[in-house]
């Protein structure tokens, strides 16, 4: 588990999806690119965000 992942994808979330927003397949995946390009350059491979939603998504 990777704790610099799953801090990153708190912090990002909360400084770039507003609360009252409405999911939908543009948004999601143009979010999702913006993400991961700003991980990248802080040196945060997808895996470790990968690794956090997929531990995230099966305990639910």
């Amino acid at each position: 588990m990777s704790t610099r992942g799953i801090n990153f994808l708190d912090q990002w979330l909360a400084n770039n999806v507003p609360e009252t927003t409405k999911a939908d397949v543009i948004s999601v995946d143009e979010l999702t690119h913006k993400m991961i390009a700003d991980a990248k350059v802080l040196g945060i491979k997808r895996s470790e965000i990968d690794e956090e939603v997929d531990d995230s998504l099966s305990q639910k």
